[in-house]
């Protein structure tokens, strides 16, 4: 990197280029405590606001357990509850996204909330005797709206406000007006992975492996991809493309179709950007359109890929036809991701396996896994525990370096 963008961090001399131990991708002890530590106390993108634009106007997002479910009331704000009746625990609503007239009805015993989130009514009111409806509504979840985009968090964590966190990100997401974004048709894509979702973030963390491993992103933008580190454990991507008409018929359709975007700044107008959100996501932008994508762990071995994408409000012709090309090359480019993760992470029950070691254009591997390092430090031990005794060892490494940090 021979110059750093504002809100960049340099690679240090020296740097320690092991990454976590095999171990950890295949621990069920590891995992129970990645679900409460990392994935249950930090933000996690759910959708945006134009997902829900009319009262009544509801999506669901489920993480390990919890369920949320997002919804525009009459007054016209976006709220976020827990997708559960007070009653029984039932869903009051099911489905990825879907519309209530004038209120949730639980399908179970037929209570009744308003789309803020308060008990209208109990069925059969008089069975529960002296009931303060009050004390019954839905019960709300964290969220934070930025730039456009829904972000929950299902337990207190760490992790500041999301524009604070983020704030290494605000000029670019400012630049694109993300608040503006639509749903694209067919905007929700899900799919199941048989690997650790560690794997796929190691995957998709670094571009030193785009030569290689996706031609078409070579061919597009290769020349000019690079990876940024910032404050925050945040990695980000920037590539420009049109230095080259294309070789691959894909490519060649795209640079040849898109329109330049004039109100976009000189320096994004021919750009695909990437940018990672510890611990499981990334939103990328094209200059007509934008996506969200993230891992879901289901268990160790398994891991649900989702997402949505998005377009402009006014898209025309060419745009719609370009943002098509961008989804083929993108596809595409999943595929090919998606095989180097699980190579990779069947790699790590190997006896073989030693350990990564990583190239400077994979300093982007490094910052996650110390991410996940200060988090749970059990993961710094070479050999497994004990599954019985990891998250007390684990508890004990915190206090330890609590206690080191305060002296």
């Amino acid at each position: 990197m021979s110059e750093l963008a504002p809100g960049t961090m340099a690679i240090p001399n020296g740097w320690d280029r092991r990454g976590l131990p095999g171990w950890t991708y295949h621990s069920q002890a590891l995992f129970d405590l990645e679900r409460t530590e990392l994935f249950l106390t930090h933000w996690q993108v759910a959708g945006h606001v134009n997902d829900v634009p009319s009262p009544g106007d509801w999506i669901s997002f489920d993480l390990l357990g919890e369920r949320a479910v997002i919804m525009r009331g009459r007054d016209g704000v976006v709220r976020a509850f827990h997708n559960l009746c007070r009653h029984r625990g039932a869903r009051v609503v099911d489905g990825a996204s879907g519309h209530c007239k004038g209120a949730m009805v639980c399908l179970f015993h037929g209570w009744v909330y308003n789309l803020d989130g308060t008990l209208r009514g109990a069925a059969r009111p008089e069975s529960f005797g002296d009931m303060d409806r009050t004390q019954f509504g839905l019960k709300p979840v964290e969220m934070e709206i930025w730039h456009g985009f829904i972000f929950l968090r299902f337990h207190p964590g760490s992790q500041p406000s999301v524009a604070d966190w983020l704030a290494p990100y605000e000029v670019d997401f400012a630049a694109y007006r993300a608040e503006e974004l639509l749903p694209a048709d067919a905007a929700i894509w899900d799919s199941e992975l048989p690997v650790n979702w560690k794997s796929v973030r190691d995957v998709d963390n670094e571009g030193y492996h785009v030569p290689m491993a996706h031609p078409a992103l070579q061919d597009l933008y290769g020349r000019s991809y690079v990876d940024r580190v910032h404050p925050g454990n945040l990695v980000s991507s920037y590539a420009e493309f049109g230095d080259q008409p294309g070789r691959l018929w894909s490519v060649k359709a795209y640079v040849g179709l898109a329109p330049e975007q004039d109100w976009l700044p000189e320096r994004l107008r021919k750009a695909w950007t990437y940018y990672g959100l510890f611990p499981n996501a990334v939103i990328a932008f094209t200059p007509e359109g934008a996506q969200f994508y993230q891992d879901i762990p289901l268990s160790p071995g398994k891991t649900r890929l989702t997402g949505r994408m998005y377009r402009r409000a006014d898209e025309t012709r060419e745009m719609r036809i370009a943002r098509y090309l961008a989804y083929r090359i993108d596809r595409e480019t999943s595929k090919e991701d998606q095989q180097l993760a699980i190579w990779s992470n069947e790699s790590m029950k190997s006896t073989a396996f030693e350990n990564f070691h990583l190239s400077d254009l994979e300093y982007g591997v490094r910052v996650y896994h110390d991410g996940f390092r200060r988090i749970l430090p059990v993961t710094r031990l070479p050999d497994p525990p004990a599954e019985d005794q990891l998250a007390n060892i684990n508890e004990n490494l915190l206090l330890t370096t609590h206690e080191s940090q305060s002296n």
